[in-house]
C-alpha cells in the first residue's frame, strides 16, 4: 500500500506530467522557429506534456486537425497508464475490508469449534482467542481500507486537474499552426 502511494505521488507531480521547464524551453523554440529543436525536445522528454507535444509536431504535415488528433491520441494513452498504476489503490482499498472479514469469519468459527468440542462450559480465555483474532483482522482490513480509498480520491482528482492543464498547455503551444494548410 505504501508503495503504490509514493508511486503514485512521485508519479503525479506537476513536473513528472506537465513541466512548465518543458513548456517554456518549447516556446522558446517555436519563438525562435528551430522547429526540429523543439520537436526533439519533445520527442526526448517522458512526459505526458512531452508526448503529446512530439506526437502533435509529427503530424503537423498531415494538417493542423491531424495534429490535434495525434495529440489527443497520446493524451488520452498517457492518461490511462497514470490510471492503470493509480487503481492499484482502489484495489487495496476495495479488498482490504474482504481480507479483514475473511479473518473475522476464521475467528469466530474457531470460537465456535471451541464451544462445539467441549462437553463444559469453554473457558473464556478459549474462545476469547477467536475473538481476539476475528477483531484485530477487521481493524486490519479498515486501517488499511480507509487510508487507501482516501489516497485513491485524491490522487485521482489531481490526476484529472493535471490531465486537463496538460491538454490546456498542449493545445495553446500548438496553437500557432492552427492556420496552417489554411488558405488565406
Amino acid at each position: 500500500f505504501v508503495a503504490f502511494v509514493v508511486l503514485n505521488f512521485l508519479g503525479l507531480r506537476r513536473d513528472a506530467v506537465c513541466p512548465r521547464h518543458l513548456a517554456e524551453a518549447f516556446e522558446a523554440d517555436l519563438n525562435e522557429k528551430r522547429f526540429q529543436e523543439a520537436f526533439d525536445l519533445a520527442k526526448n522528454d517522458e512526459s505526458m506534456l512531452g508526448q503529446m507535444l512530439a506526437a502533435g509536431m509529427q503530424h503537423l504535415q498531415q494538417g493542423y486537425d491531424k495534429s490535434l488528433e495525434a495529440m489527443g491520441q497520446v493524451g488520452e494513452d498517457e492518461n490511462m497508464k497514470l490510471e492503470h498504476r493509480l487503481s492499484f489503490l482502489s484495489l487495496v482499498g476495495s479488498i482490504a475490508p474482504m481480507v479483514g472479514l475473511l479473518g473475522t469469519v476464521d475467528g469466530m468459527v474457531q470460537s465456535f469449534m471451541v464451544i462445539a468440542a467441549s462437553d463444559t462450559q469453554p473457558k473464556p480465555s478459549k474462545l476469547a482467542e477467536g475473538i481476539s483474532m476475528a477483531l484485530i483482522t477487521t481493524l486490519v482490513g479498515l486501517v488499511l481500507a480507509i487510508p487507501a480509498i482516501i489516497a485513491f480520491n485524491m490522487l485521482k482528482n489531481r490526476l484529472s486537474r493535471l490531465v486537463m492543464e496538460t491538454g490546456q498547455l498542449a493545445s495553446s503551444l500548438m496553437s500557432r499552426f492552427e492556420t496552417m494548410g489554411k488558405k488565406p
